[in-house]
């Protein structure tokens, strides 16, 4: 009861502090830059930086995604509320360092945002390839594999079974509650990501980013990035209540697949190793 009510408080404690942070990162504004000139630090981390609206007139947000949202997430706490107790007591008890990651986002009609996940890498895990690795996804006509997908030795333990499954990004529950996210919508990017974004691409930014998705349930990883683009700006275009309703409900059919997937994939004999996958990169020990 006692290590219950720690974590709790902890949790209590991350979401003010989501909000502050929050409030500060919708204060930066932002210019587009060109690339490698974004002010970018290391993946997902970025400078102080002007103005990153620069994304096509957007379309303003559906009255009833807020209800519905806060409507199902107040419905399943009692659900999602012991799961993340479980995680913070396996992350803290398994891992030395923080419980929880926090990476700078591109929300709403570009507006920058922090998002909160479980950490799932080990402290000080290089992890400048991811940046360079997505680079090649957004250009090359391939599938969009995880890194991680055959094994990582950055992960900590069952860091491969909370990714798969995704329990990394239970606290982003406290996301939607502040606004800055919604159960469904394009999986939010980073702001090195989104400088490279073409004005077409920059579309996927005219909803709330969302915990799930109509890409995360039609192939995810399977597919290439013109694709995921693709289904994202088709969603927002054909957003309803009851598109919303179907992407929940397959979402969990989809987790335990992707679970049963990876499982397979790290038993194979042909696993691909991270060095081997992502591009050579110089080390950045990033704390995560």
């Amino acid at each position: 009861m006692r290590l219950s009510h720690h974590l709790i408080t902890a949790m209590f404690h991350l979401e003010q502090r989501l909000g502050r942070d929050q409030r500060r990162a919708s204060q930066r504004v932002s210019t587009p830059f060109p690339a490698g000139q974004n002010g970018v630090n290391g993946f997902g981390a970025s400078l102080p930086l002007r103005s990153r609206r620069v994304v096509p007139s957007r379309a303003a947000l559906p009255p009833w995604k807020r209800a519905l949202d806060l409507a199902l997430v107040l419905l399943v706490a009692p659900i999602w509320l012991p799961l993340m107790i479980l995680v913070m007591a396996w992350i803290k008890a398994t891992s030395p360092g923080p419980v929880f990651f926090r990476q700078r986002r591109v929300g709403y009609g570009g507006a920058e945002f922090f998002i909160f996940k479980f950490r799932t890498m080990k402290v000080n895990a290089e992890t400048q390839c991811h940046e360079s690795y997505f680079e090649h996804l957004m250009k090359a006509n391939c599938p969009m594999v995880k890194l991680d997908a055959s094994g990582d030795p950055r992960l900590i333990s069952c860091g491969g079974f909370l990714r798969a499954s995704g329990l990394d990004e239970l606290p982003q529950v406290f996301n939607i509650l502040g606004g800055k996210m919604s159960l469904v919508g394009p999986r939010p990017c980073t702001p090195h990501e989104f400088a490279r974004y073409t004005l077409q691409q920059r579309k996927r930014v005219n909803a709330l980013p969302g915990l799930t998705g109509y890409w995360q349930v039609n192939g995810k990883n399977k597919t290439t990035f013109p694709k995921m683009i693709a289904m994202d700006i088709c969603y927002i275009r054909n957003i309803s209540p009851r598109l919303d309703l179907s992407i929940i409900f397959k979402t969990i059919p989809v987790l335990i697949r992707q679970v049963i997937e990876t499982r397979q994939r790290r038993r194979s004999p042909n696993r691909i190793s991270v060095a081997a996958a992502a591009p050579a990169t110089t080390p950045n020990n990033q704390r995560l």
